[in-house]
């Protein structure tokens, strides 16, 4: 949902009529009831506000979605998978938290993994570069029971052992490379491309693309395996991207109804 969000809503200053949205889900295979009810669950967590015009339900971002938005936009078309300019810092970061904190020990885990944390310690978790998780922290109310530190590795550390045994490289390289297989075809004219179901294709692979990204936390380059195979997936997406986002422009121009937002 805020795939789709991201492509139709963002930056446009406009809500999107909920009726639209079950048709756009209807042909990713997503059922109405299913639809609605995450539309329901979004606007309770404050990612979504509704908009009533007549007997019509719209739905627009909200402050905290549109955040979340450019923050994946920023991770998808500028930063990109592939980190080769890595300047040798990493950002420590530790916890400690009552046991009774589940809830908001796995929202902490959550949060940290899409900012490019790996667990080197129990509650000691590092991510490369400078990582500012301020507003992370001060979303979940942990700012006290959280201490950051920036660091740099001494002489003779082994940081390709490090990084291997901090995040999952087989799991990750092989969630690329399956992504190359789906893709691939459609950037070499292997799988021919609909017009009309453009729409769908596209919104399907952004969401596998940022599936993808979400866990990988741009490990430095110099320390990745030589076959690494982020770049030619990356490269994969991009062109699949420019080939979808005419037809499905076309397609989104028809299906989907907007009105301006209000208020």
């Amino acid at each position: 949902m805020l795939t789709f969000l991201g492509d139709e809503v963002l930056g446009r200053g406009v809500c999107v009529y909920t009726g639209s949205v079950i048709d756009v889900f209807a042909r990713v295979g997503v059922g109405e009831q299913a639809t609605r009810s995450t539309l329901t669950r979004m606007v309770g967590r404050g990612l979504l506000r509704r908009e009533r015009r007549g007997r019509r339900t719209y739905v627009g971002l909200t402050e905290r979605s549109e955040a979340v938005l450019r923050d994946g936009e920023r991770r998808i078309w500028k930063t990109g998978a592939v980190n080769r300019d890595w300047d040798g810092t990493w950002t420590l970061l530790g916890f400690s938290l009552p046991e009774s904190w589940q809830r908001q020990r796995h929202d902490l885990r959550s949060q940290l993994t899409w900012a490019g944390f790996g667990p080197l310690f129990g509650g000691l978790w590092i991510a490369p570069g400078e990582v500012d998780v301020s507003a992370i922290l001060a979303e979940l109310g942990l700012a006290a029971h959280v201490k950051v530190f920036r660091a740099r590795a001494d002489d003779g550390t082994d940081l390709p052992g490090m990084i291997d045994e901090t995040w999952d490289l087989a799991e990750l390289a092989a969630r690329y490379r399956q992504f190359q297989a789906d893709w691939r075809p459609y950037a070499t004219g292997r799988a021919r491309v609909e017009a009309e179901d453009a729409l769908a294709l596209r919104l399907r692979m952004s969401c596998a693309w940022l599936d993808v990204i979400r866990s990988d936390p741009r490990l430095p380059a110099a320390h990745l395996p030589a076959d690494w195979p982020a770049a030619c997936a990356e490269e994969t997406f991009r062109a699949v991207h420019a080939l979808l986002d005419g037809p499905a422009r076309d397609v989104a121009r028809r299906m989907i109804e907007t009105i301006p937002v209000t208020g």
